[in-house]
């Protein structure tokens, strides 16, 4: 399949639709304060595989109807979108109105305060999206503005601000990455057959899309089985999956191997083109770790204390796999990191665990037109299984796409309270 065939049959997931909430907003806020807070958002969109660890934000500055400045944070450590829009508008931005997407940092870090800037600017009213849930920040920023006398209206669009900050939110406010679950299976649910044969289970227009969703998180993690039946590269190629070159940003490579029995040979060792990160038990073979360390391969350890953050598996297909490690902590460990979000590539017995501990997100399923059958098959979630249908694990599809020859399903945890980390109401 060519570049342009694919550029013309590949689809883009539907975000989430958030059309009752903005009416509801009419009452409050007036056309055009949603006119250019749409705006702002509009030129935060994609950039976050460029931002992280820090939100994607937009701002823009208008006087008089018009826009005389624009901008938006592009890499962690330089200027954020508020300066941008500042510089862009010089002089004019005195009096002028100023929509941002994410409240306006007050703290000294890699950059000065964006309040005292604004402040400075002589900007008399300031239109913010949602608060920063960073509590370094959240409402002190807008105190600080309104102590200068700038008029602040907030709360503009503010679902589809977190929304587009979901990830960031969700490690400000759970303390552990946005976790989304990806997986392909067949029409009858599996992922690979009794053999553990699952090359390829979708077509190539997923496999393709899959390597964009890649470029989008900050790290993949799979257990020690994909690891090592698989070996897999789980870097972003966009050009030709199977043998094309790492391009771009590529994401943390994590391996769960609590027993510490992968080759060093694995091309998630050998290759360079992205970092691979080992996580095992904290009372694993200290001489191991030394040794695994000095071959340059980074290691975690996690503690393994916990009866429900042990899970073992033997597959009878090889995939042996171990995951007797606390995902909790794992994953507090990677926010401490800086790791926001974290996709999830491996098999059915790590998906489980997963959805046990209530630590999944989102769910991204690709449904091929192909039957296997057999009981010994693989399928998405192992373990024991639950007892009771009303105990099922909740999600609330968002999105049913084409790919192709393939179906594609997005789908987002619902919480017992039905609050998600990124709802601005969260509490």
């Amino acid at each position: 399949m060519s570049h342009d065939q694919y550029a013309q049959d590949k689809r883009t997931f539907t975000e989430p639709d958030f059309a009752e909430r903005t009416f509801e907003e009419l009452n409050n806020f007036s056309h055009e304060d949603q006119r250019w807070m749409q705006y702002a958002l509009h030129l935060s969109q994609g950039l976050y595989a460029q931002t992280s660890p820090n939100p994607s934000v937009g701002a823009v500055l208008i006087k008089d109807g018009e826009v005389i400045g624009a901008g938006a944070h592009l890499k962690a450590g330089e200027p954020h979108a508020e300066i941008h829009a500042l510089r862009m508008a010089g002089d004019k931005a005195r009096d002028a109105v100023m929509y941002v997407t994410l409240e306006p940092c007050v703290h000294h870090g890699k950059t000065p305060p964006c309040t005292e800037a604004i402040i400075a600017a002589g900007v008399k009213k300031v239109v913010v999206g949602s608060r920063d849930p960073n509590p370094r920040v959240y409402g002190r920023g807008i105190e600080r503005l309104r102590e200068a006398g700038i008029t602040v209206v907030e709360g503009v669009e503010q679902m589809a601000v977190a929304w587009t900050n979901r990830f960031f939110f969700t490690r400000m406010r759970l303390g552990r990455p946005y976790v989304t679950i990806k997986m392909a299976m067949t029409l009858d649910g599996k992922i690979a057959t009794k053999t553990g044969d699952s090359r390829w289970v979708s077509g190539e227009i997923s496999r393709r899309y899959v390597h964009t969703l890649r470029r989008t998180y900050d790290a993949i993690m799979v257990g020690s089985g994909t690891a090592s039946v698989d070996d897999p590269l789980l870097t972003a190629r966009l050009d030709r999956p199977e043998v094309g070159q790492a391009v771009g940003r590529q994401p943390l490579r994590i391996v769960v191997d609590s027993k510490l029995r992968l080759s060093p040979m694995l091309r998630l060792f050998q290759d360079r083109s992205a970092k691979t990160l080992v996580m095992t038990r904290d009372d694993a073979a200290a001489q191991t770790i030394d040794t695994l360390r000095r071959l340059g391969i980074d290691i975690m350890t996690v503690p393994s204390q916990g009866r429900a953050s042990q899970v073992e598996e033997v597959e009878a297909d090889g995939r042996s796999m171990d995951l007797a490690v606390d995902l909790k902590e794992a994953l507090k460990l990677l926010a401490d990191r800086g790791i926001q979000s974290l996709f999830v590539e491996g098999g059915g017995t790590l998906n489980a665990a997963l959805l046990q501990e209530g630590l999944v997100d989102e769910y991204v399923l690709f449904i091929a037109p192909k039957v296997i059958g057999g009981v010994s098959a693989k399928t998405p979630v192992e373990g024991e299984g639950l007892l009771r249908m009303e105990d099922a694990y909740p999600f609330e599809i968002i999105a049913v796409e084409r790919l192709g020859e393939d179906i594609l399903v997005r789908a987002l945890a619902k919480r017992t309270d039905g609050q998600l980390a990124y709802d601005p109401n969260y509490t």
